[in-house]
Protein backbone atom coordinates (compact mmCIF):
# COMPACT_ATOMS: atom_id res chain seq x y z
CA UNK A 1 0.00 0.00 0.00
CA UNK A 2 2.67 2.59 1.10
CA UNK A 3 4.64 1.75 -2.24
CA UNK A 4 1.70 2.15 -4.25
CA UNK A 5 0.75 5.52 -2.17
CA UNK A 6 4.43 6.40 -3.22
CA UNK A 7 4.42 5.60 -6.64
CA UNK A 8 1.23 7.53 -7.38
CA UNK A 9 2.57 10.58 -5.20
CA UNK A 10 5.58 10.96 -7.28
CA UNK A 11 4.47 9.60 -10.68
CA UNK A 12 6.21 7.20 -10.64
CA UNK A 13 4.34 4.29 -12.38
CA UNK A 14 3.05 7.17 -15.25
CA UNK A 15 6.55 7.34 -16.34
CA UNK A 16 7.41 4.37 -16.02
CA UNK A 17 9.30 3.83 -13.11
CA UNK A 18 9.32 0.61 -10.67
CA UNK A 19 9.74 1.83 -7.09
CA UNK A 20 11.08 -1.74 -5.31
CA UNK A 21 11.67 -1.71 -1.25
CA UNK A 22 15.13 -2.65 -0.57
CA UNK A 23 15.36 -3.26 3.12
CA UNK A 24 19.25 -1.74 4.87
CA UNK A 25 19.80 -1.87 8.62
CA UNK A 26 16.60 -1.53 9.90
CA UNK A 27 15.26 1.50 7.55
CA UNK A 28 13.07 0.80 4.60
CA UNK A 29 14.44 2.68 1.40
CA UNK A 30 11.96 2.70 -1.69
CA UNK A 31 14.44 2.45 -5.04
CA UNK A 32 12.57 3.75 -7.67
CA UNK A 33 14.38 3.14 -11.02
CA UNK A 34 13.77 5.00 -14.79
CA UNK A 35 13.75 3.62 -18.04
CA UNK A 36 16.99 5.10 -18.27
CA UNK A 37 18.68 3.71 -15.35
CA UNK A 38 19.22 6.47 -13.06
CA UNK A 39 17.84 5.82 -9.40
CA UNK A 40 16.24 7.83 -6.69
CA UNK A 41 16.03 6.84 -3.42
CA UNK A 42 12.98 7.87 -0.84
CA UNK A 43 13.47 7.01 2.80
CA UNK A 44 10.44 5.78 4.76
CA UNK A 45 9.30 7.69 7.51
CA UNK A 46 9.91 4.57 9.74
CA UNK A 47 13.04 6.31 10.10
CA UNK A 48 12.28 8.58 13.06
CA UNK A 49 14.53 11.19 12.21
CA UNK A 50 12.89 11.65 8.65
CA UNK A 51 8.99 12.78 7.81
CA UNK A 52 6.65 14.65 9.31
CA UNK A 53 4.45 12.29 10.88
CA UNK A 54 4.79 10.18 13.74
CA UNK A 55 7.46 7.30 13.27
CA UNK A 56 5.68 4.52 10.46
CA UNK A 57 2.70 7.09 9.63
CA UNK A 58 4.12 6.34 5.91
CA UNK A 59 5.35 9.67 4.86
CA UNK A 60 8.37 10.28 2.78
CA UNK A 61 10.43 13.10 2.15
CA UNK A 62 12.91 13.81 -0.72
CA UNK A 63 15.60 16.63 -0.04
CA UNK A 64 18.12 18.45 -2.54
CA UNK A 65 20.62 21.29 -1.49
CA UNK A 66 21.73 23.64 -3.75
CA UNK A 67 24.73 25.04 -2.95
CA UNK A 68 25.62 28.80 -3.87
CA UNK A 69 29.08 30.13 -4.06
CA UNK A 70 30.18 33.86 -3.29
CA UNK A 71 32.04 35.42 -5.42
CA UNK A 72 35.19 36.84 -3.12
CA UNK A 73 35.75 40.19 -1.79
CA UNK A 74 37.95 42.56 -3.94
CA UNK A 75 40.90 44.08 -2.19
CA UNK A 76 42.96 47.45 -3.97
CA UNK A 77 46.62 47.66 -3.51
CA UNK A 78 47.59 50.97 -2.95
CA UNK A 79 51.25 52.11 -2.65
CA UNK A 80 51.92 55.48 -0.43
CA UNK A 81 53.94 58.44 -1.60
CA UNK A 82 57.05 59.24 0.63
CA UNK A 83 60.07 61.72 0.15
CA UNK A 84 62.62 59.13 0.53
CA UNK A 85 62.30 55.95 -2.03
CA UNK A 86 63.62 56.88 -5.29
CA UNK A 87 60.75 56.92 -8.43
CA UNK A 88 62.91 54.37 -10.40
CA UNK A 89 62.66 52.18 -7.27
CA UNK A 90 59.06 52.68 -7.29
CA UNK A 91 58.85 51.78 -11.15
CA UNK A 92 60.76 48.51 -10.55
CA UNK A 93 58.66 47.41 -7.71
CA UNK A 94 55.64 48.17 -9.89
CA UNK A 95 57.01 45.91 -12.70
CA UNK A 96 58.31 43.11 -10.57
CA UNK A 97 55.22 42.57 -8.56
CA UNK A 98 52.73 43.82 -10.61
CA UNK A 99 53.75 42.98 -13.92
CA UNK A 100 53.60 46.69 -15.16
CA UNK A 101 55.04 47.36 -18.34
CA UNK A 102 57.44 50.54 -18.34
CA UNK A 103 54.68 53.33 -19.01
CA UNK A 104 52.24 51.87 -17.06
CA UNK A 105 54.55 52.09 -13.81
CA UNK A 106 55.67 55.46 -14.82
CA UNK A 107 52.11 56.42 -14.48
CA UNK A 108 51.12 54.76 -11.52
CA UNK A 109 54.57 56.28 -9.85
CA UNK A 110 53.93 59.77 -11.50
CA UNK A 111 50.29 59.62 -9.82
CA UNK A 112 51.79 58.56 -6.51
CA UNK A 113 53.97 61.20 -6.12
CA UNK A 114 51.59 63.74 -7.64
CA UNK A 115 48.24 62.67 -5.33
CA UNK A 116 50.05 60.84 -2.37
CA UNK A 117 48.70 57.74 -3.47
CA UNK A 118 48.11 55.41 -6.39
CA UNK A 119 46.51 52.02 -6.87
CA UNK A 120 48.68 48.93 -7.93
CA UNK A 121 45.96 46.37 -9.21
CA UNK A 122 42.65 44.63 -7.55
CA UNK A 123 42.59 41.26 -6.23
CA UNK A 124 41.38 38.76 -3.85
CA UNK A 125 42.14 39.29 0.09
CA UNK A 126 45.01 36.39 -0.31
CA UNK A 127 46.65 37.81 -3.24
CA UNK A 128 46.70 41.30 -2.11
CA UNK A 129 47.80 40.30 1.08
CA UNK A 130 50.94 38.53 -0.49
CA UNK A 131 51.64 41.28 -2.78
CA UNK A 132 51.40 44.25 0.02
CA UNK A 133 53.92 41.50 2.20
CA UNK A 134 56.32 41.02 -0.64
CA UNK A 135 56.42 44.85 -1.94
CA UNK A 136 56.88 46.03 1.79
CA UNK A 137 59.92 43.19 2.78
CA UNK A 138 61.77 44.01 -0.81
CA UNK A 139 61.25 47.68 0.57
CA UNK A 140 62.84 47.38 4.02
CA UNK A 141 65.44 44.60 2.71
CA UNK A 142 66.67 47.89 0.49
CA UNK A 143 65.95 50.09 2.86
CA UNK A 144 63.30 52.39 1.79
CA UNK A 145 60.42 53.52 4.03
CA UNK A 146 57.85 52.68 0.87
CA UNK A 147 54.95 51.97 1.88
CA UNK A 148 52.11 49.54 0.61
CA UNK A 149 48.86 49.06 1.58
CA UNK A 150 45.05 46.91 0.87
CA UNK A 151 41.37 48.41 0.97
CA UNK A 152 38.44 46.43 0.37
CA UNK A 153 36.95 47.74 -2.80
Amino acid sequence: MLRRFISRLFGFARAGMAAQPVSRDDQSVHVAQAPGGSLERLRSAKDSKVGDGPPGSGTAVITRTKTQTKRPSMYRVLLLNDDYTPMEFVVSVLKKYFNKGPEEATRIMLHVHQHGVGECGVFTYEVAETKVTQVMDFARKNQHPLQCIMEKK
